[in-house]
């Protein structure tokens, strides 16, 4: 089998049988309604992309103090779930899957975008500007959680999951990844903390555990899945025990039976990549770091993973400028590349529902037959 058949290959996910092993991860692209809700160059986006075994969909703040930037996807309102409904029934019309990731910011948001103070696990602020509707500005100092505020954070993360089930997903994606509120309390810089959510390891992974027992409670383990990022640095993030921190957060998650772990940056070469692999018992979605965005180089890097034991490989680039791309794999066309990032975030459908896709080929037509023409004998 070859690295494309094989990518190609339909799998199973909890109680979804998927068509091939490709995920589109969820990608912001800031195309929402200011108050969050799913607009109709959003129905188009993703109907376009349908072909993917799964389609993870943008994060989806939980509540509205976890808005990040502005225009961003929510799933805190009946008009979210009415203005997802509208995606999910699209894709699913046009052969698709998905679930919804669910992301809180944390301290990564503003006042002005939100009417609210932030919150983090401790009042340290982003060490860098944030952007608002009115432009980048300074953050603020976030105001530290309290007991009641995480129980309260954490029964909100349950009802988002329960809302999206009834917006049509198959389920979500706990987001404790890239610098967000559940990374900033795994991380030592972000997490000061003394109390049982703090300090050690255990500490630290204890918010997150306990936000995915409450979404599987509320949906069901297998209809819940987990992204983490190890060792990265966005937003700020600055671990210094992640070859202890991730294996321990996995062996918690891993008893809690979701249906994936989705590991954000994967190197298949890296010691702690196959240390998550053999201690993780389900499926192990992995994300691999793509430099030129060719159709040679995605099916290496995804082959590279899979032949280290990932199950399902998720893309992001490649999905966001192809719409066609399980097609253009298969047929190992040419990938159309990322247009100017700034068309990622502008809003509009310029860099978001234009990029071409693959002209359909034409019909087969059977050569004639000669006993049927003109002075045949």
């Amino acid at each position: 089998m070859t690295r494309t058949t094989d990518l190609l290959a339909p799998a199973r996910l909890g109680r979804l049988e998927l068509p091939n092993r490709l995920v589109m991860a969820p990608l912001t692209r800031n195309r929402a309604e200011a108050d969050g809700t799913p607009t109709d160059l959003m129905v188009t986006y993703y109907a376009q992309r349908a072909a993917a075994g799964l389609i993870i969909a943008e994060a989806a703040t939980p509540n509205a103090v976890g808005q990040t930037y502005p225009n961003i996807t929510a799933i805190h309102s009946d008009r979210h779930v009415a203005g997802w409904r509208r995606v999910t029934d699209a894709v699913r019309a046009a052969g698709g899957r998905m679930f919804l990731q669910l992301q809180h910011g944390g301290r990564v948001s503003h006042p002005a975008t939100t009417g609210l103070t932030p919150v983090a696990p401790s009042p340290v602020p982003l060490p860098e500007t944030v952007f608002t509707p009115g432009g980048h500005r300074p953050a603020v100092v976030p105001r530290e959680l309290s007991r009641a505020g995480i129980e309260s954070t954490i029964a909100d993360f349950a009802a988002a999951a329960r809302r999206a089930l009834d917006a049509g997903f198959e389920g979500v994606e706990v987001h404790s990844a890239n610098g967000h509120l559940l990374h900033q309390f795994l991380a030592g810089n972000t997490n000061r903390r003394t109390d049982g959510y703090g300090g050690s390891v255990a500490g630290r992974v204890r918010f997150t555990v306990e936000v995915v027992e409450a979404v599987a409670a509320e949906v069901g383990a297998d209809r819940v899945g987990v992204r983490i990022s190890p060792g990265n640095t966005v937003n700020g993030i600055a671990e210094t025990d992640t070859e202890a921190l991730y294996p321990a957060l996995a062996e918690r998650l891993d008893g809690l039976g979701p249906a994936y772990l989705h590991l954000v940056h994967a190197d298949p070469d890296a010691p702690l990549f196959h240390r998550l692999r053999a201690g993780w018992t389900g499926t192990l979605i992995a994300n691999p770091v793509l430099h030129d965005l060719t159709t040679e180089e995605v099916t290496e890097a995804a082959g590279r993973l899979r032949a280290a034991g990932a199950d399902l490989v998720a893309l992001g680039r490649p999905f966001l400028a192809n719409p066609d791309l399980v097609t253009r794999l298969r047929l190992a066309a040419p990938l159309n590349p990322v247009r100017d990032r700034y068309f990622m975030y502008v809003g509009g459908p310029l860099g978001y529902t234009d990029y071409p896709t693959l002209p359909a080929p034409r019909p087969h037509r059977a050569a004639p037959d000669p006993a049927g023409l003109p002075g045949a004998v």
